[in-house]
């Protein structure tokens, strides 16, 4: 009964509602919506028919012309390229924006400073705010410039999107590194508009096996610089980018953001417009059935999103440095703080003392000498005796203080020997002897101390020196593909005579040492020249060359300080001879 009931149910409102239909169709017609045919690149849109329409008493209603189809969007116009050649680089600009596509560097050797898709500038980005970008289309006013030495040279890169006329000109200097782009963007439509601007400067985060075609051609490190005190990422003694932990916070107006290596760096500088820095890092990361694990990809930028009037320009203007990491340059652009001189005995982000303290004078005493001398080799050699000859007042009252300490010594075991089981005894009666012979037991590494900062600091200055790459000192060609013998102050010794050499100073100076203490630490400390040997065996000859000269130098101090006893002793030989 009640399946019954349902299905006459059913049957009702199916038949209620093809009345519905049939009575608005025929009493309530409604006109029909106007056709649009969506527009296909890969073919022409055939005209639009004339939508049907239902039979009314009075006649048909004729719907109104359909709008024409909007025009398909215009092809990518192919890529140009301009060469720029000045007396310090040779740089590729693309109409994309005026990316570089190639900048190689005519520093000490050929050093290309861009690898497409891997390491440089994406170009000008333009677009409306908060909207992904891409490098804008642009003609080039020409496609060859030679910067003379007399004065700068321009390249000028027009293009036009949506509603937006833009003019980049590239300035460049005969005498600097640096590229300077002023931006142009012109508000041709009717309202105002939110742009954005942006020039990034990417890197890969990993290499893999890829050799660097010159050291410190991949970047290391992003730093950048707020209201004038810089920062930088990763903080680490040995810093990489893959020791990034998270993208820096960095989204606000400042002095200049950098991303480069210990000798080479690539720093935008915005000058003009209210460009902000940015930073953005994706860490590599191994996916599940991924062949590889992707590079990763680190990038700099500063990015200007200015509220354009219809008919309005905005301007901007940024410096682009692509260089290598000479302090001088920098220090004239106000980059200086991009050389990483670290901090003693802590890193200077712990509180250590900052190295750069001693760290700049020094390099500016070697460039200085260079200067007058013409081999990096010899102004090292100089600058090492300038500093051995500066501490000589503190190294002669460390050696005394040691002289005295070891004459001492056969007191002093008897004294343990003595009171063994009496430790406090021990002390009182040794700090007597102490105050009876006016010895200090710190005497002899006090002064010593005060001069470790200074030559960290020298030490940490040559590993910085851009400027020892492909320095020779005493080279004699090659021989079966090798140099002979010390032709790259940067690079190790091909032939290793320089560290076995460093090696054998320093254990002359270890054995003229006096010895102070127990022996068989004594005798402990003759095993560093051998590990020192083996460290330095693959460090650059500027340091080794260096500290070999530091220990000969050594050995020269002690000898003089052991001749005065060797002729009294003679004199009191002489004299027991008459007696």
């Amino acid at each position: 009964m009640m399946e019954r009931r349902t299905l006459i149910a059913m049957v009702l409102a199916m038949a209620l509602l093809a009345l519905n239909f049939w009575v608005m169709d025929r009493f309530f017609p409604q006109k029909p919506p106007q056709k649009t045919v969506a527009p296909t690149p890969a073919r022409e849109t055939p005209p639009p028919a004339p939508a049907p329409v239902a039979a009314v008493p009075a006649g048909p209603v004729v719907p109104p012309a359909a709008a024409p189809s909007p025009a398909p969007p215009a092809p990518r116009p192919p890529q140009r390229l301009a060469t720029v050649r000045t007396p310090l680089y040779r740089a590729v600009v693309s109409s994309e924006g005026g990316k570089l596509q190639d900048l190689t560097l005519n520093y000490r050797g050929e050093k290309p400073m861009v690898i497409v898709g891997d390491l440089g500038p994406a170009g000008l980005l333009v677009g409306d705010a908060g909207a992904p970008a891409e490098p804008l289309p642009m003609t080039l006013s020409t496609e060859a410039l030679t910067v003379g030495a007399a004065k700068p040279a321009s390249l000028v890169l027009t293009g036009e999107t949506v509603g937006l006329r833009v003019r980049q000109t590239l300035e460049f200097s005969p005498e600097s590194y640096t590229i300077a782009a002023s931006i142009r963007v012109e508000n041709t439509g009717p309202a105002a508009r939110r742009v954005s601007v942006e020039l990034p400067w990417a890197s890969r985060v990993t290499w893999a096996d890829a050799k660097e075609k010159f050291p410190g051609q991949y970047p290391i490190e992003m730093v950048w610089s707020l209201d004038g005190r810089a920062d930088r990422a990763p903080h680490a003694m040995t810093p990489s980018l893959e020791g990034i932990e998270s993208s820096p916070r960095l989204d606000r107006e400042g002095d200049w953001v950098a991303i480069g290596s210990v000798w080479y760096l690539a720093a935008l500088m915005p000058k003009a417009g209210g460009f902000r820095l940015h930073a953005a890092f994706e860490k590599p990361e191994a996916q599940k059935d991924a062949p590889q694990t992707p590079a990763g990809r680190a990038t700099i930028a500063v990015r200007a999103t200015p509220e354009i009037r219809p008919g309005q320009p905005w301007e901007g203007r940024v410096v682009i440095y692509a260089g290598p990491k000479e302090y001088h340059r920098l220090d004239a652009l106000g980059l200086q703080d991009t050389i990483n001189f670290g901090g003693f005995p802590l890193p200077w982000y712990w509180g250590g003392l900052p190295m750069r303290w001693f760290g700049v004078p020094i390099l500016l005493l070697m460039n200085w000498v260079y200067d007058y001398v013409g081999n990096y080799g010899i102004a090292i050699i100089l600058l090492t005796i300038v500093s051995k000859v500066l501490f000589y007042p503190l190294t002669v009252k460390s050696l005394r203080s040691m002289k005295a300490m070891q004459a001492l010594q056969p007191q002093i075991n008897a004294l343990r020997a003595k009171h063994q089981k009496d430790p406090q005894r021990l002390q009182r009666e040794t700090m007597e002897l102490y105050r009876k012979h006016g010895a200090n037991p710190l005497g002899g590494c006090l002064p010593m101390v005060a001069q470790v900062p200074i030559f960290y600091a020298l030490y940490i200055a040559l590993s910085v020196a851009v400027e020892l790459q492909n320095a020779a000192f005493l080279c004699f060609g090659t021989f079966f593909g090798k140099n002979l013998w010390i032709c790259d102050l940067a690079a190790y010794d091909p032939t290793y005579v320089l560290p076995i050499l460093m090696g054998i100073t320093m254990f002359v100076q270890q054995k003229l040492q006096p010895t102070v203490g127990d022996p068989r630490q004594a005798k402990m400390m003759l095993m560093m020249p051998i590990v020192f040997t083996f460290m330095f065996l693959n460090l650059p000859s500027g340091l080794v060359l260096y500290w070999t000269v530091s220990n000969v130098l050594q050995i020269a101090q002690q000898k003089l300080m052991d001749r005065p006893a060797r002729s009294r002793a003679t004199r009191e030989a002489k004299d027991a001879g008459r007696a």
